[in-house]
């Protein structure tokens, strides 16, 4: 029974299953979040960061099953219930999230991609660009990624015992630390404007 998951370990199955590039950008802001979070909680940021990077790892190639074809595959090979039922808990499961990180992971998941979202509106399409004004701005905006469930953030956060906005500003600065490797480091407007 493996009780951690290294990053090699889960970026091996991220590529065995075929993320496509936009989903793995998610998973790795996801695990930037993470890894942030770890940090503030004096939890194992190394685990923590694997498991935001592995949450949707299989989501491209079974999305009619997430994430229970991910749990299913992770146990079959040899990874620990915690693990397990942490990656089970981010979605409408049913697992409790009765860890801080299951919880953590559940309240980073849906934010990262608004936080995108906003970026990518800017003329810069640049992340550090973005200040958590930019965000409320846009979380006022029920029209701007409709499809973003802000009062599960909302109580996401809460759960976790940390303010809204705090929050947003904890997952946005990790999200700037890693904009290039998320593809929101202005390259997208500079090829846009060729």
């Amino acid at each position: 029974m493996k009780n951690t998951i290294t990053r090699e370990e889960a970026w091996a199955l991220i590529q065995e299953y075929g993320s496509t590039e936009n989903h793995t950008r998610h998973m790795l802001a996801v695990e930037a979040a993470m890894r942030a979070y770890a940090s503030r909680f004096g939890e194992n940021e190394d685990l923590w960061g694997a498991i935001g990077l592995v949450h949707d790892f299989e989501y491209d190639q079974f999305p009619d099953e997430h994430p229970y074809a991910g749990a299913r595959i992770l146990r079959e090979k040899g990874y620990s219930e915690e693990i397990v039922n942490t990656i089970l808990s981010h979605g409408d499961t049913g697992v409790p999230r009765d860890t801080r990180m299951a919880q953590t992971l559940h309240a980073v998941d849906e934010l990262t991609g608004l936080i995108v979202a906003v970026a990518l509106v800017r003329p810069s399409k640049d992340i550090r660009d973005v200040k958590i004004k930019s965000v409320r701005k846009k979380w006022k905006d029920k029209a701007f990624a409709a499809a973003v469930d802000r009062e599960e953030i909302d109580q996401a956060s809460t759960a976790l015992g940390v303010d809204l906005w705090e929050h947003v500003g904890i997952v946005l600065e990790a999200m700037k630390g890693i904009a290039s490797k998320i593809g929101l480091d202005g390259q997208l407007a500079t090829s846009s404007a060729k």
